[in-house]
C-alpha cells in the first residue's frame, strides 16, 4: 500500500517543521511539501502532487478559506483538513461551506492527526467534537439565519444529519442509532440527495446555516 502523501500550509515555523517530523516518521505517511504561506499554492499543489492538504485557516496574504475555494475546483479529488483554533469558529464555518472536509484543533494529539489524515483520506469528514458543537451554538444563536424547510428529511435522517453536524464519525452514528454502517450509509446518501449537496461538509454547512437541525 502506497503511502498517504500529505501537503503542509502553516506559517508557525515550530508547528510546521513538527508536522512534517511526525508525518514523515510515521508508517503509511509522508510529507511531499510544507509552506509557510499560500503565495504559490497552486504551483505547490501541482509540484508536490499530494492525497491529503493540512491547512491552517490563518496565515499571511492569502488564508486558508480563500485557499480552499482556489483549490477545491481545481483539484476537486484532494482532500483538504483544516487545522484551526477556538477562536475560529465564523471561518469554520466559511471553510465548510467552501468545501473543506475536515478540522482539527491546533493542539490535536499527534496520534489523533493523524488518524484524522488516514480518516479524510479513507473518505470520512473528521471534526474534533469541540469545533463542531461551538460552531452549530453560534449560528443558532445567531439572528442572521431563518430556519429553511425540512427538505423532507425523514426522523431518522434528521437525526443522523445532527450526528454529522456534532462531528461524529460514521461508526459513532451507527453504533448511537443501533445500524450498521451499510445502513448509515444509505442514509447518508438520501439526505445529500434531498439536501442536493456532494459532501459532508457541505451537508453540514447547509444544516447550519438553514437551521434545519
Amino acid at each position: 500500500m502506497s503511502n498517504i502523501k500529505v501537503v503542509i500550509f502553516e506559517d508557525n515555523t515550530n508547528l510546521r517543521r513538527g508536522l512534517t517530523t511526525l508525518i514523515n516518521g510515521s508508517s503509511g505517511f509522508e510529507c511531499t511539501g510544507a509552506f509557510g504561506n499560500c503565495d504559490n499554492l497552486i504551483k505547490n499543489i501541482t509540484d508536490s502532487r499530494p492525497d491529503v492538504v493540512l491547512m491552517d485557516i490563518q496565515m499571511p496574504g492569502m488564508d486558508g478559506i480563500e485557499a480552499v475555494k482556489m483549490l477545491v475546483p481545481l483539484f476537486p479529488g484532494i482532500k483538504i483538513l483544516m487545522e484551526t483554533i477556538f477562536e475560529d469558529d465564523e471561518k469554520v464555518f466559511h471553510s465548510i461551506c467552501s468545501g473543506a472536509k475536515g478540522y482539527i484543533l491546533k493542539n490535536t494529539p499527534p496520534v489523533q492527526i493523524l488518524e484524522a489524515i488516514r480518516e479524510i483520506y479513507e473518505g470520512g469528514a473528521p471534526m474534533t467534537p469541540s469545533i463542531a458543537s461551538k460552531v452549530l451554538s453560534m449560528f443558532k444563536s445567531g439572528t442572521s439565519f431563518t430556519r429553511d424547510e425540512s427538505y423532507n428529511l425523514t426522523d431518522r435522517e434528521m437525526e443522523i444529519l445532527k450526528f454529522l453536524v456534532e462531528g461524529m464519525s460514521y461508526k459513532a452514528v451507527a453504533e448511537k442509532c443501533f445500524v450498521s454502517l451499510d445502513t448509515v450509509s444509505s442514509h447518508v446518501k438520501n439526505i445529500y440527495k434531498k439536501l442536493q449537496v456532494h459532501s459532508k461538509s457541505e451537508a453540514v454547512g447547509k444544516a447550519i446555516k438553514g437551521k434545519i437541525v
